[in-house]
């Protein structure tokens, strides 16, 4: 009788395999539905809009893209990209690319904000991705925290004034002055480039307003220090004593050498 319920109580050698598969598949979808869901609250898109941004795309993109956003050796896959990364890579003029290099250049837009909208409502359809919030949305966070924020989690490329650096094979991280603040939360979101994924487990919504109110507290607050020299740090202030302190220096010296004589 006991071998008979320890038979029926055994489980079968492929359930806890049946679990994990049921959990990433729960677990997968409901990330897709968060970020899928985080677009500029649900705006209504028509179908005339998706099909010109289809058209739009296929003119402009397709050549490095694919027809069908599928991707090629020239440029990746746009499925599951969705709306924001399409706001930031052509409403800042990265893309279309220019040329072949080490990374997209930000360049004069080259599209209408309707246009943008209707390749980026053509993008989204494909899969699900994150959404274009409203503007409103990231206002309102504490430059303070957001300062803390910056300087552990994007200063190493940013610098810690915004200011930009150089960065291995060719590549830069851009000068954070200026930008539009939606711009900065697709990057933080998206990662493009060489920047890492900042997901809302690592940087939550309100720590992302935080440091787009640290960076407009940078553009609106002159530096206390003076002449910034470009905020480069030691590089262009080393510069700036080399040529300058150490020049007087030697013009003095070579001047009083000759008033001696």
């Amino acid at each position: 009788m006991s071998r008979t319920l320890n038979r029926k109580g055994r489980r079968h050698p492929l359930s806890s395999l049946v679990l994990i598969l049921v959990g990433l598949f729960v677990s997968g979808g409901a990330y897709a539905t968060v970020t899928g869901t985080a677009s500029a609250a649900d705006a209504p898109v028509s179908p005339t809009q998706i099909d010109d941004g289809k058209k739009l795309f296929a003119s402009n993109c397709a050549s490095c893209h694919g027809l069908s956003a599928e991707g090629s050796a020239a440029g990746p896959s746009l499925i599951g990209a969705g709306a924001l990364s399409v706001e930031f890579q052509v409403g800042s003029g990265r893309m279309p690319m220019s040329g072949s290099g080490p990374q997209a250049e930000k360049k004069p837009v080259q599209f209408t904000q309707p246009e943008i909208d209707a390749m980026a409502a053509w993008v989204a359809s494909l899969a699900p991705g994150p959404g274009v919030p409203e503007a409103s949305s990231l206002a309102g966070g504490d430059p303070s925290n957001g300062a803390e924020l910056f300087r552990v989690n994007c200063a190493m490329c940013h610098n810690v004034a915004g200011a930009g650096g150089a960065l291995t094979e060719g590549k830069w991280a851009p000068n954070l002055h200026n930008i539009d603040p939606v711009h900065v939360y697709a990057a933080m979101v998206t990662g493009p480039q060489n920047m890492p994924v900042f997901s809302d487990m690592n940087i939550t919504p309100d720590e992302k307003r935080d440091i787009i109110a640290y960076l407009k507290f940078l553009d609106e607050s002159p530096s206390v220090g003076g002449m910034d020299l470009g905020a480069l740090g030691p590089v262009s202030e080393g510069l700036f004593v080399w040529i300058f302190a150490l020049g007087g220096l030697v013009a003095i010296t070579i001047w009083l050498s000759a008033k001696s004589n």
